[in-house]
């Protein structure tokens, strides 16, 4: 983990795949995706995810975060 600890809220989005399994994405975190059989193992494990990608981009002098926006757009 960090040398430090901090407390970020990042948001998360949940999807079930076409085999019912739950995948979490981090948008802000390029590339930092989990999954579960359930929404709750899903959320776990991203937060897993989460402090492990962190880390890994703070080792190597990269932003933490990226920046997103969400719009909705009607169709």
């Amino acid at each position: 983990m960090l040398g430090y600890w901090f407390y970020m809220k990042l948001s998360v989005t949940l999807d079930r795949d076409e085999d019912g399994i739950w995948v979490a994405e981090c948008p802000s975190i390029p590339g930092c995706v989990s999954q579960g059989k359930t929404k709750t193992e899903a959320v776990e494990n991203i937060r897993e995810a989460l402090a492990l990608c962190l880390e890994v981009r703070a080792e190597r002098g990269l932003p933490l975060t990226i920046e997103t926006c969400q719009v909705e757009v009607a169709v």
